[in-house]
């Protein structure tokens, strides 16, 4: 399936000395590598429906404008490596306060960091072979999977840890490729690990602590929903941003029976935005994650839903943040469409 490389470059203040952000190149490249989604789930069934965080994104129809809706950077290279500090483009600083490296048949690692109550975050860099798993991520033994990152591949991938305790002033991160069986594990019967393979794969592992935005920092307008994408068309939509906006209502009405749903985010942690939708004619919840769209054909991953033809559908959702987005909001939009 041939797919726009969303990968934007990385984009930085032109007067900041620090490097380009170096995760949020990684986290476009994440939305390129998710499962493919096209989701039907049939009104009235009872199970909860989890869109993970990852799909393959289905070419669209609709393509996004030449212009750069990146206000406030400029262009700049990527990072090699685990800086000792950047500047993400929003112009939040981030400080390194550990590193740790999973060398090729190491199946374990944890480094000790100091907790100030400023947000933490987990950092991976792969070299080998890319795909390889990656390492689970916990915090003083108790999994995090919010920090879950995505398997091997170039460049830094950042992500929020989200299982600090209250009120602690240090914290224990264990980076352990045994637990999903990743290269350094190779599954016996009973899903325990038996002896190491090597797979030429190695990590390079770190804790970030940012410090938040003294002033709320405006998100970029991002683009709109397109009018229409493969034969659908937008009925309703809602937007908003994530520090003020966190609950919305759309109702509609498909003559087919089908509607399906898409989201649209801007702003420097859009990748990290959750969405959840319940309809008044089914039982079941959908959880989703956000896509973002800058050049090339739209990120099309809707989750399809069969409900009554010709009947008007209320849909309720909820949004929010995965991990720490003190004065760093997101835009968000929602659209259904209908066939």
């Amino acid at each position: 399936m041939t797919v726009q490389d969303l990968r934007d470059v990385l984009r930085e203040r032109a007067e900041s000395p620090s490097p380009a952000n170096p995760y949020r190149h990684d986290e476009v490249r994440s939305r390129i590598r998710r499962t493919s989604l096209r989701r039907r789930v049939t009104a009235g069934a009872g199970a909860v429906a989890v869109i993970a965080a990852g799909i393959y994104l289905l070419p669209g129809t609709a393509t996004a404008p030449d212009r750069d809706t990146t206000a406030t950077a400029t262009t700049a290279a990527q990072p090699a490596g685990l800086p000792e500090s950047f500047t993400s483009a929003d112009g939040t600083a981030y400080r390194r306060l550990a590193t740790a490296m999973l060398k090729d048949g190491e199946a374990k690692t944890s480094v000790k960091v100091p907790v100030s109550g400023k947000p933490l975050e987990v950092a991976a860099a792969c070299d080998g072979d890319e795909g390889s798993p990656a390492p689970n991520v916990s915090v003083d033994g108790r999994d995090d999977p919010q920090s879950s990152f995505t398997p091997c591949e170039k460049g830094m991938s950042l992500l929020p840890l989200t299982r600090i305790q209250p009120g602690a002033t240090g914290a224990t991160v264990t980076f352990d490729t045994t637990v999903y069986g990743s290269p350094g594990c190779d599954q016996e019967k009973g899903g325990r690990c038996g002896p190491v393979v090597p797979q030429g794969t190695s990590w390079r592992l770190a804790v970030y602590e940012w410090t938040p935005p003294g002033r709320r920092v405006q998100p970029e307008r991002g683009e709109v929903l397109p009018a229409r994408l493969e034969g659908w068309k937008l009925a309703r939509s809602a937007t908003g941003v994530s520090d003020r906006d966190q609950s919305f209502s759309l109702v509609v009405k498909s003559e087919s029976g089908k509607i399906a749903i898409e989201q649209l985010c801007a702003g420097d942690l859009a990748m990290r935005a959750w969405f959840t939708y319940t309809m008044d004619v089914q039982g079941s919840t959908t959880t989703t994650t956000c896509a973002v769209w800058k050049t090339g054909p739209f990120p099309m991953a809707m989750a399809e839903f069969q409900v009554p033809k010709g009947k008007r559908v209320t849909i309720k959702g909820r949004t929010g943040v995965w991990g720490e987005s003190t004065n760093r909001p997101v835009r968000w939009s929602v659209g259904v469409y209908v066939k």
